[in-house]
């Protein structure tokens, strides 16, 4: 066991340690310590849940990974492909949160919204770099201590960015809320960047896949067209009307049908710049079209079932997080409070959850160890129903979010090894931002409406309704498992 153990200590698993810190730090800036900030600024419930529909730049990052993947930062990609984007990424994530930093949710809600989705672009690009660079840095059978000594930084980012910047804002303002604190808490907790730029500069940039040089003139052409398509799809995601409906329900599929349609129109904008000539038809098919066709020859009449369950995987956990911080302060907890137990006690619990399943899944299989995490997850968010329905107390909540987290970091590292082994070397970049678009998509879709959810069925419903929403996935896990795939 301390033999397995000690390949957590070298050298490059230790960077991606500090390349996980640089991935978890904006997290909790863009979603759990941004709901407090928001909730002690007076800012209605189901507001700050739509707030985390800022996260569908990580559902959407697909969009721009070709990008990612194919393109050579200027006089930067000297140092190499996968280290240039780390850095220029990393420097715009810093200047995103100092930009946050500079919001009053009470004054002007659309600039806040404004760089947080920054931040959360920024984030979700590192996001594909970082991905990338893991995949490609080791052969499958080392991804295990790779995935866990990521999601270990990734959670002690999320400590900082989340139980520090709480600790910080209760010493600073006792409290009472104070735009000014908030200001300061960010700047401070933007700085952390730097071990993300430490990270990089120390990381070996990886030798296993050769970035194919490509004509200057067409890698323009490229970025200019998807860019072009990504704003063509926001412009018409935003500006289609919304209805007024009061019913949740309709309201999900509605916007379900919003994405699908400027998705579309989007795509319609490639086929034109192609159809014109000013793409190269072989480079976008080569870019856009051949990975998701490379998966599917893999893994043939099964590629659904897996989509369906990377689609579903971690439906209970987002759907129920996106509600815990506002579940905390709306039942008496203190701001200090949820930084000791639940931004500090529970993410060192998801540490260790992450080295356990990282661990696992080594030892005895991806499978057996995402039907683990999933029926823990699952039944873990029963136990807020417990929390929900009894008085305030610290024990209780301590006990649970620690188990909790343990079964979340558990799930985490084993559905991360699980995706790195779905993607071909070929198109690593593309396909992983693929699948984690596909991972994030529906379950922030529908965290989205928790705040009105709550509103209709209470805390106590709502957290057995989380649970019951990952019961479809144990069934796919062991679908899965008997085809051996």
């Amino acid at each position: 066991m301390i033999k397995d153990l000690s390949i957590f200590a070298k050298k490059e698993v230790m960077i991606m340690g500090g390349l996980g810190f640089s991935a978890g730090l904006p997290i909790m800036l863009v979603f759990s310590t941004l709901s407090v900030w928001l909730v002690k600024a007076g800012v209605e419930r189901s507001t700050v849940t739509l707030f985390s529909w800022a996260g569908f730049a990580y559902s959407f990052k697909f969009l721009w990974s070709p990008i990612v993947d194919k393109f050579q930062i200027p006089l930067l990609h000297k140092i190499g492909h996968r280290k240039s984007w780390l850095l220029i990424t990393q420097i715009l994530i810093f200047f995103s949160i100092i930009l946050t930093s500079y919001s009053d949710p009470q004054n002007n809600l659309k600039f806040m919204a404004f760089a947080i989705v920054l931040i959360a672009f920024f984030s979700a690009t590192q996001d594909i770099v970082i991905d990338a660079y893991r995949i490609e840095s080791a052969p499958e059978k080392k991804q295990g201590p790779l995935a866990s000594m990521y999601l270990a930084g990734y959670r002690i980012a999320m400590i900082v960015s989340g139980a520090g910047s709480l600790w910080l804002a209760s010493i600073m303002s006792n409290e009472n809320y104070q735009t000014e604190v908030w200001k300061n808490v960010y700047q401070i907790i933007g700085f952390f960047m730097i071990i993300g730029f430490i990270s990089t500069a120390l990381s070996k940039e990886p030798t296993n896949k050769k970035v194919k040089k490509i004509n200057y003139k067409n890698q323009l052409k490229f970025t200019f067209s998807t860019i072009l398509s990504i704003l063509i799809f926001f412009v018409f995601f935003l500006n289609i009307p919304e209805v007024k409906i009061i019913n949740h329900f309709y309201n999900f599929f509605y916007n379900i049908f919003k994405i699908i349609f400027s998705f579309g129109v989007a795509l319609i904008s490639l086929l034109i710049l192609e159809k014109i000539n000013f793409l190269p038809k072989k480079q976008s098919r080569e870019i856009f079209i051949n990975p998701i066709i490379d998966f599917f020859k893999r893994y043939k009449k099964i590629a659904l079932t897996i989509l369906l369950l990377i689609g579903l995987y971690r439906i209970a956990d987002v759907v129920m997080g996106v509600m815990a911080n506002i579940f905390y302060l709306e039942k008496g907890y203190e701001i200090k409070d949820i930084a000791t137990f639940s931004k500090f006690f529970g993410l060192i619990a998801t540490i260790l959850g992450g080295i356990l399943g990282g661990t696992f899944a080594m030892k005895f299989g991806t499978y057996k160890s995402l039907l683990i995490g999933a029926i823990t997850a699952a039944l873990t968010n029963v136990l807020f129903a417990f929390l929900a329905i009894i008085e305030k107390n610290l024990f209780y909540l301590a006990t649970i979010i620690i188990a909790d987290n343990l079964a979340s970091g558990f799930a985490g590292a084993a559905f991360v090894v699980y995706l790195s082994s779905l993607t071909s070397i070929k198109f690593t970049a593309t396909q992983y931002a693929l699948f984690t678009s596909l991972m994030l998509f529906i379950p922030k879709l529908i965290a989205g409406y928790a705040g009105g959810i709550v509103d209709v069925i209470n805390y106590p419903s709502f957290f057995i309704f989380t649970a019951i929403l990952g019961f479809p996935v144990i069934f796919l896990i062991i679908f899965l498992n008997k085809r051996k795939l």
